[in-house]
């Protein structure tokens, strides 16, 4: 396989990632295709759609070897579990998949065709595979079972950005980007086995560097 597309967004490192697609909603991502699948007509009827899948490339996670098992860090970075139990991005082909939402379809652009998305759980540069419509009435299963992940239910963090920080990245970021930021610290992006409150974190995010500290109920911004 071969990349058809480049992804490109506020998130140039993978610390601060969301663990999932969708849990960032406000976050917002192009995809670049390459030179060779600039074509128009690849992409006629994907209009239509409100949601798409990406087939990806864990491409910063690349190993020589793989391992059986993984820990997830749902469970604390503490537990065990089968690789194709978990979305581990060390697997033995490191492909990745996601839905995201479909934003917008630029046709006419110094890059060609360009896909805004909404959601995406991938970071800058992220290369992708291949692009295929959601299709709600086979691919959404409201009575499935979400397995260990159900035991274990992530909890939102109250997110604190003080008046002086709240200035300055108004300043440099509009509306919808703030909103994306404060939904990717409400995911909590710290290790799982971290839990020092005095101990400062650096998010970097729109070519900004957004210090925080964090307990167990409150992500505060500092600088």
């Amino acid at each position: 396989m071969k990349p058809i597309a480049t992804i490109h967004n506020a998130l140039k490192t993978k610390f601060g990632l969301p663990r999932q697609a969708g849990l960032a909603p406000s976050l917002l991502s192009q995809i670049i295709f390459e030179q060779e699948f600039r074509n128009p007509d690849a992409l006629r009827g994907l209009e239509g759609f409100s949601h798409i899948w990406l087939i990806w490339d864990f491409s910063e996670s690349h190993c020589e070897e793989w391992s059986p098992t993984v820990r997830p860090p749902r469970l604390g970075g503490n537990r065990r579990m089968g690789v194709f139990a978990t979305r581990s991005p060390f697997r033995p082909n490191h492909i990745g998949l996601s839905c995201v939402k479909l934003e917008s379809i630029e046709f006419d652009t110094p890059d060609g065709p360009v896909l805004t998305v909404s959601g995406a759980d991938l970071m800058d540069g992220t290369p992708i595979y291949d692009i295929k419509p959601y299709l709600p009435g086979v691919d959404s299963h409201p009575e499935a079972r979400d397995g260990f992940v159900g035991e274990h239910k992530h909890k939102l963090l109250e997110v604190v950005i003080p008046e002086k920080a709240a200035v300055a990245l108004g300043k440099r970021l509009d509306e919808r980007q703030i909103s994306a930021l404060r939904e990717i610290l409400a995911q909590d992006p710290r290790p799982a086995y971290h839990d020092d409150p005095d101990r400062i974190y650096t998010l970097e995010y729109a070519g900004l560097e957004i210090r925080f500290r964090a307990d167990s109920d409150t992500i505060t911004v500092c600088e």
